[in-house]
């Protein structure tokens, strides 16, 4: 057995099903020989973030992995890898590496060295028989604790090497641990004790399924739930006790809540303090529940903390608020009543943007009118950075886990587009959309053709203005005197040059039909791109 053949003997049986890459890097051509589908990209970064998706929709249990040439191919791919890094997503990256006898010389890239401050870990292989140790190390790392890439480099001079005698792997499992039994007594009682309890979820209620007990505590507490950008979908936005989700936008229920509650309890989340999500209100009793003691008083001065995944600690406080609160009536009806008096206002203020039939079309009209088209439970959506992200967080009506891929610790333009396409691969039976701008597009658009060459059927929603209208308040002369945000492009006809389903939408009343059109073609396996043609929107929902 060839070490490259013991590679992907350790990937089939860790359940890695897509390999995703840019060669040249050995590991592709010997994984297609195994039966592990390669798909191959235009650009290292949007393989990134498609292996990324997989990850996410699959809380983890399907682990995405990429592999890139040694050099140019390594160098490109950082971006995408400090992505996942930043949002704390598991993905196995393999690049290939110079020789062993080059791997330390100037100038040659190192990814093992260079990838040690975005990577959970980064570990060469050393010789073949090394593999199995250096591979169960990585994919043991990707399934338990704090979660984050990790990278293993495979020198070119490996590839070619015998690996002497069986290959003795067993497949690593998922670690969990539980916060102490005394802390979830004394958080229970807090809790329990609260007056204005809120509640915030992040994406480990995601990556630990944790769904129905974050429903649970919610019901017993009678505690209204809001949710980080990543953590969105993990509470059914139909729920009377639900505020919607919060990132640079929000809902206006989320800003009232927080501000007006006693007690914030974070689970599942690291509040990381970022201009794209939301800031915590000083004051308050914190408690914050993660799996990773590093973001305990890292951001947010916590009064209480537990450690651990997020499904054993609501299964703990559960049964330990449940003792507490006892036959003692809860009034979610009324919590629920006050949540709707504050949505109900703040939702008539934006209806006009959202029921708009100015041309320009209205951002908002074109993403209202995709939410009451589609079926929401059975699609998977994303936003990209800026504009995108903050039309459509508070507006869309997330109702199913895992069916709203969010992201804003990191805001890479074009990160969308592979996002949906990595969800598709796991998830072949939903609508998988994303929705980015003219700049975002610009990135990575390249990588539609990659949709259509791997029958890939994606929905692409594309927000059109003709301008980085999210810089036009911070760049005025230099858009007066250059035109420095503006840009240009004719999307709809390069979807179609790509082989896919592209059109241009200028018209209210088309919006809909359009979307049905681009969803028949997905149906028929055909990549849609469907480009509306936007104002120059800035107001987006903030307090």
């Amino acid at each position: 057995m060839k070490a490259a053949e013991a590679i992907v003997e350790i990937l089939k049986r860790e359940g890695v099903e897509v390999l995703i890459g840019y060669p040249v890097n050995h590991v592709i051509e010997y994984a297609a020989r195994a039966d592990i589908r390669t798909v191959i990209v235009r650009q290292e970064r949007i393989g990134l973030h498609m292996a990324d998706a997989i990850s996410r929709v699959t809380s983890g249990e399907k682990l995405g992995a990429f592999a890139m040439q040694h050099g140019p191919g390594a160098e490109n791919a950082f971006g995408g890898v400090a992505q996942a890094f930043g949002e704390s997503v598991p993905i196995l990256v393999m690049p290939m590496g110079y020789a062993r006898r080059l791997a330390h010389v100037h100038p040659n890239f190192n990814s093992t060295l260079n990838f040690r401050n975005v990577t959970k870990s980064a570990e060469p292989v050393t010789s073949a028989a090394e593999i199995p140790n250096v591979f169960r190390r990585a994919f043991t790392r990707l399934r338990s604790g704090p979660l984050g890439p990790a990278l293993v480099e495979i020198p070119s001079d490996i590839f070619a090497e015998d690996f002497e005698g069986d290959l003795d792997y067993t497949p690593s499992v998922a670690i969990r641990s539980g916060p102490d039994p005394q802390d979830i007594d004394r958080v229970a009682a807090t809790l329990a004790d609260a007056k204005r309890p809120v509640i915030y979820a992040g994406q480990g209620v995601h990556y630990a399924k944790a769904w129905e007990p974050l429903k649970r505590l919610a019901e017993l507490l009678a505690a209204p739930v809001t949710s980080s950008l990543g953590g969105k979908s993990a509470f059914p936005e139909s729920h009377p006790l639900s505020l919607g989700s919060g990132g640079r936008s929000m809902p206006k229920p989320v800003h009232h809540f927080l501000h007006n509650a006693d007690v914030i309890f974070g689970i599942g989340c690291s509040f990381t303090q970022t201009n794209f999500g939301v800031t915590m209100p000083k004051g308050k009793h914190i408690i914050h529940a993660t799996l990773d003691p590093n973001d305990i008083n890292k951001d947010v001065v916590a009064s209480d903390a537990l450690i651990g995944d997020a499904a054993l600690t609501l299964e703990a406080l559960n049964e330990a608020v449940a003792l507490r609160v006892g036959t003692k009536s809860r009034d979610a009806m009324k919590v629920g009543a006050k949540i709707a008096s504050i949505r109900e206002p703040w939702f008539a203020e934006w209806q006009p943007k959202l029921e708009s039939n100015d041309t320009p079309l209205s951002p908002y009209r074109v993403l209202w009118d995709l939410a009451k088209t589609v079926d929401v439970a059975n699609t998977i959506i994303t936003h990209d950075a800026g504009s995108p992200r903050d039309q459509i967080s508070p507006f869309w009506p997330s109702e199913t886990p895992l069916s709203y891929i969010g992201w804003g610790k990191t805001t890479q333009l074009g990160y969308g587009l592979g996002l949906a396409m990595g969800a598709k691969l796991a998830r072949p039976d939903q609508l998988c959309i994303n929705v980015w701008g003219d700049a975002a597009i610009g990135f990575t658009g390249m990588d539609f053709e990659t949709a259509v060459r791997e029958r890939i059927p994606i929905l692409s929603i594309l927000l059109n203005n003709f301008s980085m209208a999210i810089e036009l308040k911070v760049m005025p002369v230099s858009t007066e005197k250059y035109r420095s945000t503006d840009i240009s492009g004719d999307y709809a006809a390069m979807a179609r040059a790509f082989g896919g389903y592209g059109e241009r939408v200028t018209e209210p009343g088309d919006i809909i039909p359009a979307i049905r059109r681009g969803i028949e073609a997905t149906e028929k396996g055909t990549p849609a791109l469907l480009e509306f043609i936007t104002c120059k929107e800035t107001e987006v929902s903030v307090f």
